[in-house]
Order: C-alpha cells, then structure tokens, then sequence
C-alpha cells in the first residue's frame, strides 16, 4: 500500500527531529527515504518508487531481500524458541553454526564464540589475544599492529585500530589505547614490490614484545577506503607473525562469504589467521549476529592459564540468528562462488570501464562483487543520492568514493542498469 505524501512527510518531520542515523548530524541530518517493503535486489519506498539496492544494505544481503528459505528457517525456529541465554545451556542452532562455521573457514580454526556484531567481534579477537598473551607471562604485550587505511568498527577497542588520520575517529584520539601502524602495501594493480612489507617488518622487529597481536582486513580494506593490496603482503605477515610468536587476526567482517570471489579472502594469499572476525553477511542481512573464531592453542592457552575468557553478550548464539545463519549459509554451500562472484566481477569491470576517461575520476578498480569509482575530490553525499534515487537505484557514497557491493542475486540486466547509472551520474559531476 502506497502512503499519502502527507503520511510520508509526518513521518520524515519525526525521524528527522527525534531519530539518529549512522554518521550523522543530530541538528543537521543528511536526508532519508523511508522504505515500505524490499524484495530480492529492490528496496520499494514508500511513495511506490523501487530501487535497485547496489550496496546489499551495507554489503550483508548477498542473497537478495526476503529470501523464501531464510524467511522459513526464521519462522520455524520463532515456533520453537526465540531466545534463550547462552550461559550455562545450549541448543541445535547454535551447535549447527558452530560446526558449518568450522567446516568452512580454514582448518585450524576450531573455537567458535558467538557475538553480537561485527565491532563486538573485533572487540572479542582484541580481549583473546590480550588474555593470550598474558597467559604466557608475556606482561607487556598490551598492543596491537596493524597496517594503515585500516577500518575496524565503531566500539572503542575497534576504533584504536582502525587508521589514527585518514579514520573517521580522530575526535576520540585522546581516549584510545596507543597502537602501532605500519604503512599499508601497494595496490593489488601495481604488482608486490618487496619495498611493500619493509616498514610493516621494521615495526614488528622493534616492538614486537609489546604487540599481542596483527590485526588487519585481508586484502581488501573497507570502510576505510575500499583498498585493494596483494595477497602477498598476507603471507609475509604470517611469516612474520609466527617468527615472533605473534598473535594474526583477521577481520573477514567485510571480505566474508564470497564478496572477494573467495569464500574467505585469507585464501587468496593461501594462508589461516589465528584469531578470525565474522558479521555482516553471516546471517545473509537478516539479524545482527557475528562470531569470532580461534584455534585450539588459543583456546588451551586461556583455558589452562587464565581459567576463563571474560565476555559474555546477552544475545550470544540467540536462536533465530544462529537458524537463519545456517541458512543462509546452506545458500551459499550451493553456490559457485569463483563462477557466480565471478560474474559480477566482469559485470562490474566491463560497465564501470568507461569512467576511467571521466575527468573527475581518480581510479576504477573492481574485486569479486566489488566495484569502486574513485574520484578526485568528495562528493556531496545529498546531493549524488538524490540524483540515484531519482534513476531507480541505491547507492550511498562516502568521501572521495563512489562504489557498489551488491546482492550476489543480482541479474546482468540489472547490474548493467546499476553501472549505466554509475557511469552517468558521474559524468555529470
């Protein structure tokens, strides 16, 4: 059912003076569109206008909006049990999870702790290697090295690792933990230059007793930039890691479940992470859910020395998340990730193409169901959403970028209308 512009509007006035959105002005908003329904790739607004969603509502719907078997698997288990507390019980859902997640990230991850979201999740890797390291007597390992660009969440643990000047968190510099940052790698299309990990080894050489642990987004940085380096640089961290007895986290938050082309993108550089942090499309866009993965040797080393690892969400393993979790992951089982993901990477290649001659454009590069136009000053983000919104499409820019992440459902025809958008708008810019 279609709204009357005078419902629209009185529920715009009220969002608009009572609600907070994400990276937003409280007095001075940035405009919203109020959404009435959404199915496979299109968001329906509710004036009747329908979208084509190209950025999988913050890259987690890889399998398109109201998905029949998602929406059943979240109906069965809400007859059965909404919630129950993860302390002290447990349940099937939960159980299933635990072992698709095992059976699906690389052989040596075998703990499963269950979180809320994906800053919760960094915030877990962050608490094990801390209780790791102490565990082995090794006191002053408080610290953590990354690489910068980086982009980690918005808690306050996540938010000292994501990058300290180009970051979006430099208003809470004075209350974060110090960390060290190395200078990040070259670009994946520049080839690896053994130039790439000489700052990140210096780092690790002179502080290596005070790091607990590398904490870095494989291959692809996100949010804080929508960056792609070689694979290369991974295996050399790993190399390094294991020298110094170094915890390796990875945040496959972003990069999880096939957006890379790969299932996880550790595997492009062939290599496991100690510590691995899951979310966004974990539970293919339908709740918030993450977890965070570990070996048996991390897991011995608390367990043996420190008694217990201390976290512990209200919401750990909720029932209906885990459900459609397994759900969403037997989706993903009958995919072929290298030839469907695949798809969408020569999709978006091929239609963002002709930006590259676009005088306002800095870079094109695509990766898996990854497409970015790079411009050479930023955009005004109300004014170019407005514009995409008006050409049927849904595509919400930050900074300098303009890019596309979405639903790996999408058909050619409608990535093709997505890229054409792209291309048009920019040209006007």
């Amino acid at each position: 059912m279609v709204q009357t512009q005078s419902e629209i509007a009185a529920l715009l006035d009220y969002d608009r003076r009572h609600v907070w959105h994400p990276y937003t002005s409280p007095t001075h908003p940035l405009p919203v569109y109020p959404v009435a329904a959404a199915h496979g790739v299109y968001v329906r607004l509710m004036d009747g206008r329908e979208l084509i969603d190209g950025m999988a509502s913050w890259w987690c719907v890889i399998h398109g909006y109201n998905h029949p078997r998602l929406n059943a698997a979240l109906r069965e288990q809400a007859d059965k049990m909404a919630h129950v507390m993860f302390g002290g019980l447990t349940h099937d859902p939960a159980i299933k999870r635990a072992r698709s997640l095992i059976n699906s990230t690389p052989h040596k991850l075998q703990k499963v702790f269950f979180c809320d979201s994906g800053s919760v999740a960094v915030e877990v890797a962050m608490k094990m290697a801390l209780q790791y390291q102490t565990a082995l007597s090794r006191g002053r390992a408080k610290h953590f090295l990354t690489i910068r660009g980086g982009y980690h969440g918005d808690t306050l643990g996540a938010m000292s690792v994501c990058d300290p000047v180009t970051g979006m968190h430099q208003l809470f510099s004075g209350a974060l933990p110090i960390q060290f940052f190395a200078r990040r790698p070259g670009a994946l299309d520049k080839g690896w230059r053994e130039d790439d990990i000489a700052d990140f080894q210096a780092q690790l050489e002179a502080h290596h007793h005070e790091i607990a642990a590398v904490i870095m987004e494989p291959v692809v940085q996100g949010a804080g930039g929508m960056y792609f380096y070689a694979p290369e640089f991974l295996r050399r961290v790993r190399v390094l890691c294991d020298k110094y007895g170094i915890l390796l986290i990875l945040d496959e938050i972003a990069t999880g479940f096939g957006r890379t082309g790969r299932m996880f993108a550790c595997e492009h550089a062939g290599i496991a992470p100690d510590i691995m942090c899951l979310g966004k499309a974990v539970t293919g866009g339908y709740m918030s859910f993450a977890a965070t993965l570990t070996t048996e040797r991390v897991g011995e080393v608390i367990g043996r020395r420190e008694g217990v690892f201390m976290h512990g969400p209200t919401f750990m393993a909720n029932p209906l998340a885990c459900a459609v979790a397994n759900a969403s992951l037997e989706l993903l089982a009958e995919m072929d990730i290298g030839v469907d993901v695949g798809r969408i990477s020569e999709g978006l290649r091929r239609g963002l193409e002709p930006c590259r001659e676009l005088p306002a454009v800095a870079e094109v590069r695509a990766l898996g169901a990854i497409g970015v136009v790079e411009m050479k000053t930023p955009v005004d983000v109300a004014v170019i959403q407005q514009v995409f919104v008006e050409r049927g499409v849904w595509i919400r820019p930050f900074g300098r970028l303009i890019y596309i992440m979405p639903p790996y459902i999408i058909t050619n025809t409608e990535l093709d209308f997505l890229t054409r958008q792209m291309v048009e708008v920019i040209k006007n810019l």
